[in-house]
């Protein structure tokens, strides 16, 4: 349980936090979460709110930022599964939804309740899935309404996500989609002005 930018995460007490699992700033988890071993929460500038009887498994990584061009919250609804390994990253996630090993979900995207994003499936920014929709293994979803590209199709996927501008939803950038250098550039400086704040976290009482 680390306090970051002056918030400590708020655990219900009927919540199980493994000891190994790590927690940073305003991270709200609800009545009978179970956050698994090696899970990270991290808040950043945003929240990370979870809801009842949900379960983020070993070494999945949720992450919240205000970096980019509104806050990126992360929401996960009651019921919730999040597989070993997922990454979910400023989403929202409605009730009773399935993340499978391995799948990942970028800034802005929304999964509606009882949805199911497979093994290794990727939903991009600003992407919404369904209610009960399937995102199948391997398979990158992109847009609104959901385009779903199976590997096979990466230059049809490289042009949908060019025009989603995954960069400035993500980091709040503005550089040439040719200009991969200077791009990537930006977003790791964005990125180590962001993590800097970490120098002033503290461990909460009793972690």
């Amino acid at each position: 349980m680390i306090k970051h930018r002056g918030v400590a995460p708020a655990v219900h007490p009927s919540a199980y936090v493994a000891p190994n699992a790590t927690l940073v700033g305003d991270v709200r988890v609800g009545p009978r979460a179970r956050i698994m071993y090696g899970a990270v929460l991290d808040a950043e500038a945003a929240h990370i709110e979870v809801g009842e009887a949900y379960v983020v498994a070993e070494n999945a990584v949720l992450r919240a930022s205000a970096v980019a061009e509104q806050p990126w919250p992360v929401r996960l609804g009651d019921h919730v599964f999040v597989g070993p390994h997922a990454t979910v990253l400023g989403a929202v996630v409605g009730r009773c939804a399935y993340l499978a090993t391995g799948a990942v979900l970028l800034q802005g995207s929304h999964v509606g309740d009882g949805a199911c994003i497979a093994v290794y499936a990727l939903v991009h920014a600003r992407t919404r899935i369904d209610n009960e929709a399937f995102v199948g293994p391997h398979v990158v979803a992109v847009g609104d309404p959901a385009q779903l590209f199976t590997p096979d199709r990466a230059d049809d996927l490289a042009a949908a996500i060019r025009d989603i501008n995954f960069a400035g939803a993500a980091f709040g950038t503005q550089s040439a989609w040719t200009g991969r250098i200077s791009r990537y550039e930006e977003i790791a400086e964005v990125r180590a002005a962001e993590f800097a704040e970490h120098a002033h976290d503290e461990i909460s009482p009793g972690s």
